[in-house]
Parts: C-alpha cells; sequence; structure tokens
C-alpha cells in the first residue's frame, strides 16, 4: 500500500519473536539453545557446572522445557536490540556482542523474575547463588547467541 500511495517500503521482516516461535522452527531452535547452554557451561568453573546438574536433575527435560517457555520473552527483551541492527544494516552477531551488557540485562530481568515467583525450593536456592555471577556469565554467551539469532531470524 505504501509503494502504491508513493510513500516508502518496508520490508515486511518477521519480529525475532515471530521468528523464534515460528513453530516448523522451535525445535531446532531449542536444541540449538540447548546445545549453546551446554558449551557455555563446560567452559565454566566447578560451582557452575554443579549448578546446573542440580537443576538439569530436578525432572526429565527440565532445561528443554525451560528454555522452550522462556524463548518468547526472551525474543520480545531482545526484539529492539535486533530490531536496531536490521534497521541500521548492521550486523546481528557484532551488535549484540557490542552490546552483551545490555543483552543481558535484558534477558535476566525476566529470569529474576522468574526465579522469584519459583516455589520450587531448589531452583530459587541454585538461582539465587549463581546470580552474583550471572551477568558475565550470560555477557559471555551473547556472541554466540546472537549467531544463533542471525541463523534462525533471518
Amino acid at each position: 500500500l505504501a509503494l502504491l500511495a508513493g510513500g516508502p517500503t518496508l520490508c515486511a521482516m518477521p519480529s525475532l519473536v515471530d521468528a523464534l516461535n515460528d513453530p516448523s522452527k522451535k525445535p531446532t531452535i531449542v536444541e540449538d539453545c540447548l546445545a549453546l547452554i551446554d558449551a557455555e557451561v563446560k567452559t565454566k568453573n566447578l560451582f557452575i557446572k554443579a549448578g546446573y546438574k542440580t537443576v538439569s536433575g530436578i525432572k526429565p527435560g527440565f532445561i528443554r522445557n525451560v528454555v522452550s517457555d522462556l524463548l518468547p520473552e526472551f525474543a520480545k527483551a531482545l526484539e529492539p536490540m535486533h530490531q536496531e541492527a536490521v534497521a541500521g544494516g548492521k550486523d546481528v552477531v557484532a551488535h549484540f556482542s557490542g552490546n552483551a551488557g545490555k543483552a543481558a540485562d535484558a534477558m535476566l530481568s525476566i529470569t529474576d523474575k522468574k526465579a522469584e515467583r519459583s516455589t520450587n525450593g531448589v531452583i530459587k536456592k541454585t538461582y539465587g547463588a549463581l546470580r552474583g555471577t550471572a551477568k558475565s556469565n550470560v555477557e559471555a554467551a551473547i556472541p554466540g547467541l546472537a549467531r544463533l539469532i542471525a541463523k534462525h531470524a533471518s
């Protein structure tokens, strides 16, 4: 319509939320997220590894379910940064990597609220114990997350 009216045209790019929650892609995206988390945890200290093992052991598929459930909220929180990169013609990976602190804060605001509302004592205790180093750990994972976003949101 904008073209017919003589106005500017906009590329109809799906939102990050739509792209990452596409039912035909979501299982693959969740698998990629799990692989990223596993790779990041392997590089961390024993305290982080133990916390991850504890949370993973709550019930089979727990981490997978958490990732699947948080994906829409993370996508929504990261949408402005993604749109900023796309609209500015910037490389998504470079843009996210250069704004790792901002991306980490957006994601951690979501997990903080989830942990606060959790009724599971193990989750609350483990999250509380790991939260102090969470921002630096999430920031370290942002380049990998950005590659995942670039792969699935284009």
